[in-house]
């Protein structure tokens, strides 16, 4: 059998399917979200080898913790995130009665989804986020809107193809999982061949989706998803990638393409939801610093950057300092020395070292520093591409502005809003002293930055492994200025069309954060490219997440310490 009559087979069974899942009611739905995640948590170990062989890391690296929380454990908090609201809805309840409303500036409605449980608080003390609304939407529509599809099962909403993301490997059945649970969409998922290791893992993972004709996977290069876009019998896109895929889908490849981008007319005649990635800024506000936080900070933005290999949509790609900052230079000290020091990594993803060179060609004083690149002294007269293309690689650039923390937080935000490409996320770092001195202009700020996740003292990644998030980019855009993408994902609550996350974390980690009298316990967190448990710790967060039990937080208290 051709590929193509193997994709066609696949939309055939979902035609079928198609009516099966309008009759899976929300108890039965929720029963498939309790199979699927008992499946991840069997599949685990079998998830992180597949995914350690492609990027090849070595069995020993403490690297395998990102594999082990951005993979199966992403999973395993979102399907019984999404089975909570299935019972909220079953008891005739609202998915959001469960968590409590506040306000945010500009008159909006806010939903804190963290902490949640007693579990948050335990094991992310410290970190909170909330969802903010666009607005002049009350907190009774809020009420009355979340679930979504789960709201009206019967209802069908077609057959739709999601595009597999190559680079986070929870992406792709996290995207399927909304699809199914959010609209009411069958779904065939076509792998990114990067990832086609995985084919068994995810055909296990979701078997309990396919057993019932909702979902089906396949596999194949770009023709099989040009194939699989224009097939008549699917309605609906929703993508990951970067721009220029998305434009390609949409509007054609080469010069047409282009004329049919300026002239509004793409080829592709149905609904395209996607999540893109884009340029995103680290905002690091002047403040006065011990050494240990200005170490501490720096291992923070190079995580940002350097998380799987720096191939990540939403990698911090430009730190932001403050010219007249008097430790401006022991802070650029202290990144230079973790770029040296953070392990060494293949690059794994598919045109990286020809995105290196790149850089390296438009910025002929660029630092290598342990086989990355530092883009030191960025001029914000001439920024260069730096600020306008994704270079999905260990690329960090330095843009530096001046003026005191309130003149220089004007002018990064103004500048992350019209300068970088893309709003999917916007990091913060500022010291709780300086927060305080900004008083309302500080949230005033926030709430200024166009982007679908801000994050304060935490990485937007934090966001993306937030269940109760929404992740996409900030709303607005068309299919001609597509920026980092349209719609959102995740959004566990099923809210219906927020605005954007805001995510706030501990300045400083534990001890040194009470020391200070700040309220969190957490260490330094298991995704830090520095912490040298991430794998022991990333293993016993998926071990714990698949069955959460006061017996199992000993050992993973004492690997994420050790950290």
């Amino acid at each position: 059998m051709s590929n193509t009559e193997t994709l066609d087979r696949a939309v055939a069974d979902l035609v079928r399917g198609e009516e099966a899942w309008a009759a899976c009611g929300v108890a039965r739905r929720r029963d498939l979200l309790e199979q699927v995640h008992a499946a991840t948590a069997a599949q685990a170990e079998a998830w992180v080898r597949a995914a350690a062989a492609y990027k090849r890391l070595p069995d020993d690296s403490p690297l395998l913790g990102e594999e082990w929380m951005s993979g199966p454990y992403a999973v395993l908090m979102a399907t019984a995130s999404l089975a909570e609201s299935a019972r909220a809805l079953e008891a005739g309840k609202s998915p959001v009665d469960a968590f409590s409303f506040g306000g945010a500036p500009g008159g909006r409605v806010s939903v804190r989804v963290l902490p949640h449980t007693t579990w948050d608080r335990l094991l992310l003390g410290g970190f909170t986020a909330e969802v903010w609304m666009p607005p002049g939407v009350t907190a009774d529509e809020v009420r009355e809107r979340a679930g979504l599809g789960l709201r009206t099962p019967d209802v069908s909403g077609g057959v739709g193809v999601v595009l597999g993301a190559g680079n986070i490997t929870s992406i792709p059945v996290l995207d399927v999982l909304y699809e199914l649970y959010a609209h009411n969409r069958v779904v065939v998922l076509k792998l990114n061949p990067v990832t086609d290791g995985l084919l068994d893992v995810f055909t296990a993972v979701l078997a309990p989706l396919i057993a019932v004709d909702a979902v089906r996977i396949v596999t194949g290069g770009a023709d099989a998803g040009e194939h699989l876009v224009h097939h008549p019998q699917i309605g609906h896109v929703h993508m990951t990638g970067s721009a220029a895929t998305h434009d390609a889908i949409v509007f054609g490849a080469g010069e047409e393409g282009a004329a049919r981008k300026q002239a509004g007319t793409p080829v592709l005649d149905k609904p395209v939801t996607s999540e893109l990635g884009g340029v995103s800024p680290t905002i690091v506000v002047p403040g006065r610093w011990t050494d240990a936080d200005l170490r501490y900070q720096a291992e923070h933005v190079a995580t940002q950057r350097l998380h799987n290999g720096g191939y990540n949509c939403i990698a911090g790609q430009v730190v932001v300092v403050g010219a007249d900052w008097p430790q401006k230079e022991r802070f650029l000290a202290h990144l230079r020395a973790v770029l040296a020091e953070a392990p060494a990594r293949d690059a794994y993803y598919p045109g990286s070292d020809g995105r290196v060179a790149q850089a390296l060609e438009s910025y002929r004083d660029a630092e290598v520093i342990g086989g990355r690149v530092l883009l030191s002294g960025l001029d914000p007269a001439w920024p260069g591409p730096a600020l306008t293309t994704e270079y999905f690689a260990p690329v960090l650039g330095v843009l530096e502005l001046p003026g005191d923390a309130g003149k220089f937080l004007g002018s990064a935000v103004q500048a992350a809003n019209e300068e970088f490409a893309g709003t999917l996320g916007v990091n913060v770092i500022a010291d709780p002293r300086t927060i305080a001195e900004l008083g309302p202009d500080f949230d005033a700020a926030l709430a200024e930055l166009r982007y679908g996740c801000v994050a304060v003292n935490a990485w937007t990644g934090v966001g993306y492994l937030t269940p109760t998030a929404s992740w996409g980019a900030f709303p607005g855009h068309t299919l001609a200025d597509v920026q980092s993408g349209i719609g959102v994902v995740h959004n566990a609550v099923l809210l219906d069309a927020p605005e954007r996350t805001v995510i706030r974390g501990p300045f400083r980690p534990a001890p040194r954060s009470l020391l200070r009298g700040e309220k969190a316990i957490s260490p330094k967190p298991p995704w830090f490219v520095t912490n040298r448990t991430g794998a022991t710790t990333g293993r016993r967060l998926v071990e714990f997440a698949a069955a959460p039990r006061w017996s199992a937080l000993p050992k993973l208290f004492a690997s994420a310490l050790r950290g």
